[in-house]
């Protein structure tokens, strides 16, 4: 770990402690889990993991979200949201992630006060503030802090420091919630969610590690590392019977490979 690493690190355990007690926005991914993971270093028992339980996520993520806190002995709460209750979310609007985080958070928020925790967190890293997210706006409105932001610790640095840590989650693939699958206007609903949850789920099942099946209609686009391409065209056929059978009429693959934020591509234009 270099200085300047070092310090980041520092600063962000000596804010987490300034704290001094927090409830945690847990998905299991790889910030949430570092940030998670620290907070507890620091602050103890005075720390609680919540986790959703939504058609917004894979299942998989909340097992490992179940696992990750029965590990290391972090107090949790898995929560219910509905999407049918999230205002606006089933038309997609542009700023749709506002809404989706202005209503998770909320009733985070709530669960704090209830158990007398000081300060909601948010795993946002730095590198997040070079891309679209208007739900950072929510988070904002609702007082919750990011502290990877405050410290300005990026993903690569977020996976180097959980590797010295022994984390698991260190060289885990990106993960983001369902609903990035779907440009915005498409209309979004429980069945179209986990369609796409288990058309990448095909996907690892040919051991394709970082998986993102963008859904346009009768068109899944498959967005995946260049490196896993030959993957890809050795079972293109199956591949394609499987994802099919999931009700798309045509299956891509996207040529330009994986990348963040795809999506957002257009609004930049």
């Amino acid at each position: 770990m270099n200085g300047e690493l070092f310090t980041k690190f520092e600063n962000l355990k000596t804010n987490l402690k300034k704290m001094g007690s927090v409830v945690v926005g847990f998905s299991a991914g790889v910030d949430s889990s570092f940030l998670l993971k620290v907070a507890s270093d620091v602050l103890g028992e005075k720390v609680l993991a919540v986790t959703i339980n939504s058609a917004l996520f894979s299942k998989q993520e909340l097992k490992d979200s179940l696992k990750f806190v029965k590990k290391y002995e972090i107090h949790y709460l898995v929560i219910d949201v509905d999407i049918e209750e999230i205002k606006h979310f089933e038309e997609n609007p542009e700023n749709r992630c506002y809404f989706c985080k202005k209503h998770i958070f909320s009733k985070i928020k709530e669960i704090a006060d209830q158990e007398n925790f000081k300060y909601v967190i948010d795993a946002s890293n730095y590198d997040d503030l070079k891309d679209f997210r208007p739900g950072m706006k929510a988070l904002e409105k609702l007082g919750i802090i990011s502290p990877l932001i405050n410290a300005k610790i990026g993903k690569k640095e977020i996976r180097l420091l959980s590797k010295e840590m022994g984390l698991e989650t260190w060289n885990k693939p990106s993960y983001a919630c369902l609903a990035s699958r779907f440009p915005y206007g498409v209309k979004i609903n429980k069945k179209r969610l986990k369609t796409v949850e288990k058309a990448e789920n095909v996907l690892k099942n040919f051991d394709v590690k970082q998986t993102r099946v963008r859904f346009h209609n009768d068109i899944a686009r498959l967005e995946i590392f260049k490196s896993d391409f030959q993957k890809i065209l050795e079972n293109a056929d199956e591949i394609s019977k499987e994802i099919k059978e999931l009700g798309f009429k045509y299956v891509t693959l996207d040529i330009e490979g994986y990348r963040t934020g795809s999506l957002n591509e257009v609004l930049k234009k």
